[in-house]
């Protein structure tokens, strides 16, 4: 028998003779068999994922239905004590196809594998397209509504929810937003079977936008990791950029943040929020061992927490002759490594580069 979702209890117990399975009679086909549990379901308000099932099954079922008319008690009852049979000697079901099982391991295999596995087996799209659409970031929709026809992007505003489209209708040049938005009044014709088709032609092509291995852009992956280097190793790196790439240098440049860029990139409100989570021994070494340029970073810290504490960690930096390189560059970078760690959480806001704005 096709398979088709299980009764639930209260529904079994409302159906008579349920007691000892029998066969339905061998009069009605598979499909009737079929046909007579989904009208049974229907009928008692149950709501059947039917759009799920491929178009010509949905097809033969419908034919089926229109060319029943009734069965008597005892064929109903034969019928349902046959499926309900039929469900409960499956031990176990598995996805069907390749896009099922990736459903299925959604979530627990890597974006980029489930992408290559996709297009290696090309996948037909099945179900609602525009219900995998309406779950996509508005990042990756607005190039669709700027690139494809006005009348495209009509049909797709129409099919999301009134808050999706505003957002998106948002995030468009005023011109293009009001091309759509008259669109939108030439769509009354458009048939389900076209809809549908822009539907599919949009998910194909968004899914077909290859998958980034990396989520952050190689300026910000060189600056963080230059960011945790020693200062003699950044400013090697950043020279031999210079001599290959000067533009990207000088971006990777702005990206890094280090103990010289606190008082240009870090609000004085900021600063006893950011000293907090610091350990004592790591903050009183950071601000004896500035020098050069670093020594600015120093004052501004300490002009920025309680006098009483500025006074005391000063009193401690007097009586510290030395501080070991190694040591210096360690604590300098627990204080960036703090003041980064507050930002990526939301609680503050570094200042943007001056030459960025």
């Amino acid at each position: 028998m096709d398979p088709l979702p299980a009764l639930n209890a209260p529904e079994r117990d409302r159906l008579p003779g349920m007691s000892a399975p029998k066969r339905a009679p061998a009069t009605l086909t598979r499909r009737q068999k079929a046909a007579v549990i989904v009208q049974l379901l229907l009928s008692g308000g149950v709501n059947l994922p039917l759009k799920d099932m491929s178009e010509l099954d949905q097809v033969r079922l419908t034919a089926e239905l229109a060319g029943m008319r009734s069965v008597d008690t005892s064929t109903l009852t034969a019928v349902v004590q046959e499926f309900i049979h039929e469900l409960e000697s499956i031990g176990l079901s598995f996805p069907k196809g390749i896009e099922g099982a990736l459903s299925v391991l959604e979530g627990h295999i890597s974006t980029a594998t489930s992408a290559r596995l996709r297009r290696e087996a090309g996948v037909v799209a099945k179900g609602d397209p525009w219900e995998r659409i309406a779950g996509l970031e508005n990042e990756r929709l607005v190039p669709v509504l700027q690139e494809e026809a006005v009348e495209v992007g009509a049909v797709m505003l129409s099919k999301l929810s009134v808050q999706k489209a505003a957002e998106l209708l948002g995030l468009l040049p005023g011109e293009r937003a009001r091309r759509i938005s008259y669109a939108i009044s030439q769509t009354a014709e458009i048939g389900p079977e076209t809809v549908r088709r822009i539907g599919l032609s949009i998910s194909d092509q968004l899914e077909a936008v290859p998958v980034k291995a990396f989520e952050a852009e190689p300026v910000e992956r060189v600056g963080a990791i230059l960011n945790s280097s020693v200062a003699s190793t950044r400013e090697d790196v950043l020279e031999g950029l210079d001599q290959t790439d000067a533009a990207f240098a000088e971006r990777v440049r702005k990206a890094i943040f280090t103990f010289t860029n606190i008082p240009a990139r870090v609000a004085p409100r900021d600063i006893p929020k950011a000293i907090r989570g610091i350990e004592a021994t790591d903050l009183l070494t950071a601000l004896a061992s500035a020098k050069g340029e670093d020594e600015k970073s120093r004052d501004f810290i300490l002009e920025n927490m309680s006098k009483r504490m500025a006074d005391n960690l000063r009193e401690e930096m007097a009586e510290i002759t030395s501080v070991k390189e190694k040591d210096a560059e360690a604590a300098q970078s627990a204080v960036v490594a703090s003041i980064r760690a507050l930002e990526q959480a939301g609680e503050i806001l570094l200042i943007a580069d001056e030459a960025d704005e």
